[in-house]
């Protein structure tokens, strides 16, 4: 039975701070719109350094951590192909607004002090290194943050599909999509305040409800690998550290590996 929930965080630690976190390897999605901040277009560099503030203190914490961000801040490809491009095309520049946004949150992570590596499913060696999972994998053991860019280098797909292969190939214990909302809800709660807010989900009730969590093939990919998808507000300080301590207010879809609940 789905029960809508309250923030518990008062009962974590007094002084704010999360506990031990409870996940080995972690990949967090993020939305290129989260880095807009208040602006309608581009990177926000304060936000981008107060995301990068939070991967850190995960990291500190013992998280290995891996990155998908969307391009949706400077270019979204369905929208260029409502106007009239050619569709593939329109994807392949949205693939490279992602790259964009990975390179941004690379200077912020290493402006403080985490080594971080981009790897582009679109080759370009200039900029980044290519996508290879071992290396990928190798990185992250070494305690480096691995940003993945350019979706999945195919047209056709989205960056949140993007983020499941990746979680899939990287054996994951969770997927983490930061939104800019607590949790999951019934209906946009910022225009709708009766819509009801779930505490946990099964896979299938995010697609028969028509949730739009993420994309379908992406809760498929999800549910196929038992991997669980953890949804909480990316904007909220602390919240990432407190989310994988198990602290924070979250929704969970699938069955956790490890216990992540609300308070």
């Amino acid at each position: 039975m789905l029960h809508a929930v309250t923030d518990s965080s008062a009962s974590g630690p007094a002084d704010g701070q999360a506990g031990a976190p409870k996940f080995r390897r972690v990949l967090l999605k993020v939305s290129g719109e989260a880095l807009m901040g208040s602006q309608s277009y581009g990177i926000d560099i304060d936000t981008a350094d107060r995301i990068a503030r939070e991967v850190a203190a995960a990291v500190t914490r013992g998280t290995e951590m891996c990155l998908v961000i969307g391009g949706g801040n400077i270019f979204r490809g369905l929208s260029g192909a409502a106007k009239g491009m050619d569709r593939a095309a329109a994807d392949y520049m949205g693939m490279l607004a992602t790259v964009m946004n990975a390179l941004a949150m690379q200077t912020a992570l290493e402006r403080i002090g985490v080594q971080t590596r981009v790897q582009s499913a679109i080759p370009m060696t200039t900029v980044c290194e290519p996508y290879i999972r071992r290396r990928a994998t190798r990185h992250m053991e070494k305690g480096r943050v691995v940003i993945f860019a350019a979706g999945t280098g195919n047209p056709f797909f989205t960056t949140d599909t993007a983020a499941a292969l990746r979680a899939a190939e990287m054996g994951c214990d969770a997927l983490l999509k930061g939104t800019q909302v607590d949790g999951v809800y019934s209906d946009d709660p910022r225009t709708n305040p009766d819509a009801e807010r779930y505490d946990q989900l099964d896979y299938l009730d995010v697609l028969t409800r028509d949730l739009r969590v993420m994309d379908a093939s992406a809760v498929t990919l999800m549910r196929e690998n038992a991997i669980p998808i953890v949804v909480f507000d990316i904007h909220k300080t602390n919240g990432l550290a407190r989310v994988l301590a198990g602290e924070g207010l979250c929704t969970m879809i699938g069955k956790m590996k490890t216990d992540v609940s609300a308070g």
